[in-house]
Parts: C-alpha cells; sequence; structure tokens
C-alpha cells in the first residue's frame, strides 16, 4: 500500500487533469450508498465520523471525516480526513491519501466542471466569496475550464482577502480583494461561494445577465449563501438530487414558491453524459448548487493512485 501525505496528494491533483477525472465518473457513474455517521464521545467533547464510500469494479475507496468542533479550544482544525483505496476485486489496499486535500481539490473541480457546462464560453471575472481552504483554490481550478482575466476575492475579515489576492497575485493572477460585495457581485461573470454562512451574502438583483452562480457552502438546512432571487427566473442545476434534501439554498426558496424541484434541468451527471443541456443562451443566468458526493473523492484517489503508478 502506497501513502500519500498532503504535498503528494496535491501534485498528484492538477485541475488540468482532476476536472476530466470527475466528468468521466459522472458520466461513467460509480456505486455511491448512503454515508455512515457515527459519534464517538459525549457532549461538547464528542467527535462526529463520517465515512464515505463508493466502489466500480475495479476500484473500492472509503473516506472517513472525523469532525471535532471543539478543537479550535485546543488550536487545531474542526476537520481531518483520510482516504483509502482497495482494490474491489482483492480487497486489497492500494492507497492511504490525505483526505482533506482530496476533499478540497475534488470540490473546487467540481464547481469548475459544472461551468465548463453553464458559464459562458468567454466568461473571464470570477468572483471568489470566501477565503478558505477550498476559495483559494476556485481561481485555479476555474483557469482550467474558462480564460480567466480577472479574480476578485470577498471575505468578511478584510484582511483575509487581501491576503488571499496577494497569493493569487504571485501565481500569476490578475487578482484584487474588494470592498463592497454588491458591486463585486455587479462585475462578475462567475460568482463562486465558498463560506459557512447561515445568511445569504449573494443578491439576485446585483448579479448580471449571463452570469454563472456557482454555490458551495450552505450544505445543511440552515446554511445559506445566496437570497430567493439568485434562483427566480434562472437555469437551476445541482451536482447530486440529495442537494434538494440538504440544502439551505434550495429548501428555502422552494418552501416559499420561487421554483420547484421539478424546475430544477438536471445533475452534474446528467450534463456529464449528455441527457440534459447545459447554458441555452448568452444572457441565461445559470445556477449550480453542489453538496459533494464520494464519486468525486474515488475519482480524485484513482488519479492519485495512477500517477504514482505510472
Amino acid at each position: 500500500m502506497r501513502l500519500f501525505d498532503a504535498d503528494a496528494t496535491r501534485a498528484a491533483l492538477p485541475f488540468e487533469r482532476l476536472v476530466p477525472a470527475l466528468r468521466e465518473m459522472f458520466a461513467a457513474g460509480c456505486a455511491v450508498p448512503p454515508r455512515h455517521v457515527h459519534t464517538i464521545g459525549a457532549d461538547a467533547g464528542a467527535v462526529t465520523s463520517l465515512l464515505m464510500p463508493a466502489w466500480t469494479a475495479r476500484h473500492y475507496g472509503v473516506k472517513v471525516v472525523n469532525v471535532a468542533a471543539h478543537n479550535a479550544a485546543r488550536g487545531l482544525p474542526a476537520v481531518h480526513a483520510t482516504y483509502t483505496l482497495f482494490d474491489a476485486a482483492t480487497g486489497a489496499p492500494r492507497a492511504l491519501i490525505d483526505g482533506d486535500v482530496i476533499t478540497a481539490r475534488r470540490t473546487a473541480a467540481a464547481s469548475a466542471l459544472a461551468a465548463s457546462f453553464l458559464a459562458r464560453d468567454d466568461a473571464r471575472h470570477l468572483l471568489v466569496v470566501g477565503a478558505g481552504r477550498i476559495a483559494r483554490l476556485l481561481p485555479a481550478a476555474y483557469r482550467a475550464v474558462r480564460p480567466l482575466g480577472r479574480v476578485t476575492v470577498w471575505a468578511r475579515r478584510r484582511d483575509a482577502a487581501r491576503a488571499l489576492a496577494a497569493d493569487w497575485q504571485r501565481e500569476g493572477f490578475d487578482a484584487v480583494a474588494a470592498d463592497d460585495l454588491d458591486a463585486a457581485v455587479g462585475a462578475a461573470d462567475v460568482v463562486s461561494c465558498a463560506t459557512l454562512a447561515d445568511e445569504p451574502l449573494v443578491h439576485g438583483r446585483h448579479l448580471r445577465a449571463g452570469s454563472h452562480l456557482d454555490l458551495i457552502g450552505g450544505f445543511t438546512p440552515a446554511m445559506r449563501e445566496a437570497d430567493d432571487d439568485c434562483f427566480a427566473g434562472a437555469a437551476i442545476y445541482v451536482d447530486t438530487d440529495e442537494a434538494l434534501a440538504k440544502s439551505g439554498d434550495l429548501l428555502a426558496p422552494m418552501a416559499r414558491g420561487v421554483f420547484a424541484a421539478t424546475d430544477v434541468r438536471g445533475t452534474l451527471a446528467a450534463l456529464c453524459r449528455g441527457d440534459v443541456r447545459g447554458r441555452r443562451s448568452r444572457d441565461e443566468r445559470t445556477v449550480f448548487k453542489s453538496v459533494g458526493i464520494a464519486l468525486e473523492d474515488l475519482a480524485a484517489a484513482i488519479l492519485v493512485d495512477a500517477a504514482a503508478r505510472g
């Protein structure tokens, strides 16, 4: 069994390879049973452990994600993850991979994959809302599918936004930090949100015609990154149908009749298989909502394993 630390995992997952790998896996499909959730310990010191399996005829993988909310008091990250890849025919372990890197990179890559169908071909201005682990990966991911000319970042902490913009400049991006989020939304071709917001940050009245809105946060019913107006009159897509039951961004406007579940045009798998069309006109507004799926982790893990074996 091969071991891949964070640096080795990152090096094996360039977005130019990861985005096509996700597209192939979504098109082909794989077995994705419900995730297992366990609680270790009790009360404020408990750890929530999620087990996320997926498999094909050749590969079987399980991501274990441990969430310890109390870790902040210890100066430790709240989330830790590992990924174990097995040979599906023999059960023999093939690789133990850094799960945090896999999660962050496959999440950003899934947003870029959706944008390859939903953002305008000439989309050049990306606005990133948030300055966390996934947010910082989004320009590199989007550059794999669209000709980015400018990147703007907004975050609640202005110093974090400015520091991130400076990092992107060193990576060769024309990047700036914005103080006015509404104005930045109105100027962007693509708005990509990766936050833990529980109140809408992006308001639909500021989105321009022909824009694409990508919503990565809001993975529980109590979380929201976008208001109802973002969905009114927009072409809506999701990574999986599970998003319709889990995401506050979708549940809240559906409860108020802004759109119905049947109005959602399709999933990322349907887009990749060609079962549904993506963007239909230059002026159409599109929205993509993701909550994550173990299929993405498996595709990334297979890519890591294959890169090491040549």
